[in-house]
């Protein structure tokens, strides 16, 4: 049996039926044809589905998308202004050569943008602890943290 869910995403109001065992990340992909989250490990384990949920970095492949009644969400797609602009973080992370294979980037972009609006100058210590819950296949972390410094000095 579906139920009615309405919330916001990317600043839009999106009201739509879905079965009520699908999580966040099976309604974006699925549902809403948003494939910038990916699915890692399906276990809240590698950051590569990472969205921000009112603002803060959560795992959307384990969390249930009944819970975003009247909440806001904001994916990888929603960082691009509407002239079609990258976000300065983005832009950071092709600069910098932070994107290797891509698969981790969306999650680790968005953990960043967290991590910045809450503290717009961290240290490199602070950067590390900000984006621990995400694992890059590549190795790339050397560039990501730099990706971040960078950002953090527009």
């Amino acid at each position: 049996m579906k139920k009615t869910l309405c919330f916001r995403l990317n600043g839009e109001l999106v009201e739509l039926e879905i079965e009520p065992h699908l999580t966040l990340l099976q309604v974006l992909r699925d549902k809403l044809e948003l494939t910038g989250s990916k699915e890692g490990c399906g276990m809240g384990e590698c950051g590569a589905c990472n969205v921000l949920l009112d603002g803060k970095t959560i795992n959307s492949c384990i969390f249930p998308a009944m819970e975003l009644e009247g909440r806001s969400v904001t994916t990888i797609e929603g960082l691009i202004d509407v002239q079609g602009n990258l976000h300065p973080i983005q832009k950071a992370f092709i600069e910098c050569g932070a994107i290797q294979c891509g698969f981790c980037t969306p999650g680790m972009v968005l953990s960043a943008k967290a991590l910045l609006d809450e503290n717009p100058k961290p240290t490199e210590e602070e950067i590390r602890n900000g984006i621990a819950g995400n694992l890059c296949r590549c190795t790339g972390y050397l560039q990501i943290i730099q990706a971040i410094k960078a950002a953090s000095n527009q």
